[in-house]
């Protein structure tokens, strides 16, 4: 099988970049004599950042839909990808235990238009209420041919950041708990969510041409609205979870970089490693992207969910428990792996040749 070469998604130098990025930041912690605004130090490179402000811990988050935006040009659905917007920032907050409260974002346009803005913000509207959020304010920016993108009605990009508080009887989850023997549970996704769509449109493009959105993909689907599916906002479960008042002890929101990558994020501070033999399958949907772009299975599970969501850490003495609460409450979700002492992440895949992928 022909590996295709990632196109926009070069996992390894984005982490470098990022660790570029981040190390300029670092330099700027010291710039209050009175310590606000310096983030938790235990929570480096956390899925969110954590400051202290007289008392309250304070999470914050910023991320955007990137260019599965255009998904929404090609089917003029518009009123789905705010919960990809919510998703990709209160899920990364609720990983290390945060409640988002407050959300504002920045909507980068070409040129206006008031029904597409409508819509766009129709369906933020519903990712908040969904996600109990505020939104507090924004901004929408004409760019001119700065912004450009699929066919000729307004071009856009959109990005947002979230402000989370963590209760006061509750501490951040940041990995230190994970031990030997402690169990992971798989959240079930229902599509790509928001993340390695560069590589989806090169995919589809060499398939099928300009207008691969237009092509069936079922009987009563085409393309375009099999792989525009909204992302699942996991936050409202968690929280339960957290409100039930059962122990978790790490999550691992499953966004670029797979599971691997983001599974070694959240055991980073423990030392701790993880086996996962049954994972969840991958979508019919991912497999067939997979096989229409000769995509090898290590590099599908390094840049896509297949099919896993979040990974919640939990001792073995609460996992019936806490299955049986997500299960009330709509979501799917299984026993897929256990923590180990070494420290080394083992991936059984589940898919159309499962291999075994470590990091």
């Amino acid at each position: 099988m022909k590996k295709l070469k990632q196109s926009g998604t070069n996992i390894n130098l984005g982490n470098s970049c990022s660790n570029i990025a981040y190390s300029w930041a670092k330099k700027t912690f010291n710039n209050r004599s009175d310590g606000i605004g310096k983030p938790l130090t235990n929570l480096d490179g956390a899925f969110s950042n954590i400051l202290n402000y007289n008392g309250t811990n304070i999470g914050i988050s910023s991320d955007g839909i990137g260019t599965k935006i255009e998904l929404a040009e090609r089917t003029e659905i518009y009123n789905t990808i705010g919960f990809d917007l919510i998703a990709m920032i209160a899920d990364d907050l609720i990983a290390n235990g945060i409640e988002m409260v407050n959300f504002t974002n920045i909507l980068d346009v070409d040129n206006l238009d008031e029904n597409i803005i409508d819509s766009l913000m129709e369906g933020l509207n519903k990712a908040a209420n969904f996600s109990n959020v505020i939104v507090t304010g924004g901004e929408i920016a004409e760019l001119g041919n700065r912004i450009n993108g699929y066919g000729d009605k307004m071009h856009f990009n959109w990005c947002g950041s979230g402000i989370g508080i963590l209760p006061k009887d509750r501490s951040a989850i940041d990995g230190t708990k994970i031990k030997f023997g402690d169990v992971i549970i798989s959240l079930k996704s229902r599509g790509f969510r928001s993340n390695g769509f560069s590589l989806i449109r090169k995919i589809m493009s060499d398939n099928f041409g300009n207008n691969w959105h237009e092509r069936s993909y079922s009987k009563d689907e085409t393309w375009g609205k099999k792989l525009i599916v909204p992302s699942l906002i996991y936050t409202p479960l968690i929280k339960k979870i957290l409100d039930a008042k059962f122990n978790i002890k790490g999550i691992t929101h499953v966004t670029g970089g797979g599971i691997i990558d983001n599974l070694a994020r959240t055991l980073k501070v423990s030392g701790k490693g993880a086996n996962i033999e049954n994972p969840f399958a991958p979508l019919d949907v991912m497999k067939e992207i997979q096989k229409l772009g000769n995509v090898l299975e290590e590099q599908a599970y390094r840049l896509w969910n297949m099919g896993n969501g979040m990974l919640l850490i939990v001792d073995k003495t609460e996992v019936d428990d806490i299955l049986k609460l997500i299960r009330s409450k709509e979501y799917e979700a299984k026993e897929c792996g256990k923590i180990t002492n070494e420290n080394v992440i083992t991936l059984q895949t589940n898919g159309n040749d499962p291999t075994k992928i470590t990091n």
